[in-house]
């Protein structure tokens, strides 16, 4: 971190810093260091990468509300995918953006905390619609004629309602003690937006509490959500086995493939981010940055492409609403 920007800082920024009372901290947000003269011309894609992904999310949130063939659980599902995304988005874009547009790059204590209380429960909450949906896909393919009465309207709300909360109180409790925390090391944070791991390493107090709580939390949460959809495609993959058509094979199986695809665009990120943070610490700071803007930015981009690509309903219902428009 030695090639963050050398301009210099607002004194409150540097004071704060010294100061015993952790509540007036300020913390440096970071760019791409050694590429601060290109930060303008970095915001070009990716404020286009936000604003795709923004308008993409809310266009499949407008088809599945207006559309009634689609009130069907699926498609709630997945208008929750896309509403998490849309959380994703807005929760990293003002200090993202800040920092590219205006070198906005100090960021208090609360603002900071409440970035990365909202980042991280929907991150959690993106793991857990993409284990309804695999769920939804399980019951679909392998109960098809029980399906209408296993994922009902009210257990569809009870599915929702029950991950979200398990998302929102999860991660109460370490975001809670980043509050009491006595922050007296370095205050550069390594990406444009504040990250739980990011804060406990510039904590000087004992965060042995938040690191063991945050490895469990994602055990409990992230871990068991991959490893049910891992097992509900193989058991969904026995199942297509035992249909004799080949054809109807890949018919069945062609209506899993928008739900893998987002299942990848999810977890590589997220796996690729913890790679670099555990055996690339040496590595240049661009990497590190580059790899966590692709983990808040590519999940919401590519969502809306794939489910408009490749279920037919979203596309239809896309190829409907750009034919009315261009009928005024």
């Amino acid at each position: 971190m030695s090639k963050v920007s050398q301009k210099k800082q607002p004194s409150n920024i540097m004071s704060s810093t010294l100061d015993g009372n952790s509540s007036y901290f300020t913390f440096l947000l970071t760019g791409f260091p050694g590429l601060e003269w290109a930060h303008h011309w970095i915001s070009i894609p990716v404020f286009s990468v936000y604003l795709t992904a923004i308008l993409g999310n809310a266009t499949i949130l407008h088809i599945v509300r207006t559309d009634p063939s689609l009130h069907q659980p699926m498609y709630y599902f997945l208008a929750m995918l896309a509403s998490t995304d849309l959380g994703l988005c807005v929760s990293t874009i003002p200090t993202v953006l800040g920092v590219l547009w205006f070198d906005f790059r100090g960021i208090h204590l609360y603002p900071c905390v409440l970035q990365v209380y909202v980042f991280h429960a929907f991150s959690f909450m993106e793991s857990a619609m993409l284990f309804a949906m695999a769920y939804d896909r399980f019951v679909a393919i392998t109960n098809p004629l029980r399906y209408p009465t296993i994922l009902t309207s009210s257990r569809v709300v009870m599915i929702i309602l029950t991950l979200g909360l398990r998302s929102i109180i999860f991660t109460i409790p370490p975001i809670i003690r980043l509050l009491w925390l006595t922050y007296c090391r370095n205050n550069v944070l390594s990406h444009s937006y504040c990250l739980h791991q990011d804060m406990i390493r510039l904590s000087c107090s004992n965060t042995r509490f938040n690191s063991l709580y945050a490895l469990i939390v994602i055990l409990l949460s992230m871990g068991s959500d991959f490893l049910f959809i891992l097992l509900s495609y193989i058991m969904i993959f026995h199942s297509v086995l035992t249909i004799a058509s080949r054809r109807e094979q890949l018919k069945v199986l062609n209506t899993c493939v928008s739900h893998i695809l987002a299942v990848l665009c999810f977890y590589v990120p997220v796996l690729g981010l913890s790679i670099v943070h555990r055996f690339a610490r040496h590595s240049s700071p661009i990497i590190h940055i580059v790899m966590g803007n692709v983990y808040i930015l590519f999940p919401p981009l590519m969502n809306p492409l794939i489910y408009s690509i490749k279920t037919q309903q979203i596309r239809r219902a896309i190829i409907r609403i750009i034919s009315l428009k261009g009928c005024r």
